[in-house]
């Protein structure tokens, strides 16, 4: 009997050892749809970082949610909601606008949920902010396209901009950017048109730019992108058109010379880089890296993806 109460005791401190080395959390990445490939990528990244932490122990319960018919306000506070009601104890979150968003992420992190921002940031205090330095890569954005009408010898001329919306702070910071690299030419940048990163109201937007006569259009996220290389193509028109974030359809619109380049994000970083400074606040820790991350950009242009061979 006393071997058997010791073997009890024994069982119960073995399980409780178990118990206090095991660490379970429950992460969520909440993007601002689940279509893109950038957040396919962002997605990818969050994957590798969980699985590599699950190598030491330490298990994410995670998941990724997102509104499932492009960029809504309304939907992507519900997956806020579904998240917390799941037991989310972190969120990464690419908010939809600066704003919208606010008050119900200062509710849950009063309540303990902790908020990283992987893309887009809020206008509220996270933890950390995994994102593009946007409104130097929009510049660079402008200034390859600025050195290839100067090539061609066009030094001026009307230049359009398809944008997602008003709201989203990346897509304005790389406009404003943009818009910065032609100050003191004498192009004449047109009103910005939006097309809510989808790919056909932006080719019609980017259609419409063309029959104006512009010698360049900028798009300024992938759907827009895609939709700007697909109407240059399309009309065989002779506009340098230059874009931001990579995908299978950008970067063979790159290759098929539609587009000049595009700007390509590190998506897979800012997902890597948010499990893991996830996990460590969530284990009593600091972040990993800075709290303004800044997760870089590179300019693919056709020579770019048959170095790489990236198609």
């Amino acid at each position: 009997m006393k071997k058997l109460l010791a073997l009890s005791l024994l069982l119960v401190m073995v399980l409780g050892s178990f118990t206090a080395v095991a660490e379970d959390y429950t992460i969520y990445l909440i993007t601002m749809d689940l279509m893109d490939q950038h957040w396919v990528n962002v997605d990818a990244g969050c994957q590798e970082a969980v699985k590599e932490l699950a190598e030491k122990g330490i298990n994410i319960n995670y998941l990724w949610d997102a509104p499932t018919k492009g960029k809504d306000d309304a939907a992507q506070i519900e997956s806020i909601n579904n998240a917390y009601a799941n037991n989310a104890q972190a969120i990464l979150l690419a908010s939809n606008g600066p704003d919208t968003q606010v008050a119900t992420i200062q509710q849950y992190q009063a309540e303990g949920v902790k908020f990283i921002y992987v893309d887009s940031p809020a206008n509220t205090e996270a933890l950390q902010i995994l994102a593009t330095d946007n409104q130097a890569a929009g510049k660079t954005a402008g200034e390859q396209m600025l050195e290839k009408l100067t090539a061609d010898g066009v030094t001026e001329g009307k230049i359009g901009i398809v944008n997602v919306n008003a709201a989203t702070t990346s897509t304005q910071q790389r406009e404003a950017g943009f818009r910065e690299a032609f100050e003191g030419t004498k192009f004449e940048l047109l009103e910005t048109q939006y097309g809510e990163g989808q790919v056909a109201p932006s080719q019609a937007i980017a259609e419409n730019y063309i029959t104006q006569g512009v010698v360049g259009i900028f798009g300024c996220n992938e759907g827009s992108t895609t939709g700007t290389g697909n109407a240059i193509k399309e009309a065989s028109a002779a506009v340098v058109g230059v874009g931001f974030d990579q995908s299978d359809a950008i970067l063979q619109l790159v290759n098929d010379g539609a587009l000049l380049c595009t700007m390509a994000q590190n998506p897979y970083v800012m997902g890597y880089q948010g499990i893991l400074s996830a996990a460590s606040v969530l284990q009593g820790n600091e972040i990993v890296g800075d709290k303004d991350y800044d997760t870089g950009v590179t300019v693919v242009d056709k020579a770019y993806i048959e170095e790489n061979k990236l198609l």
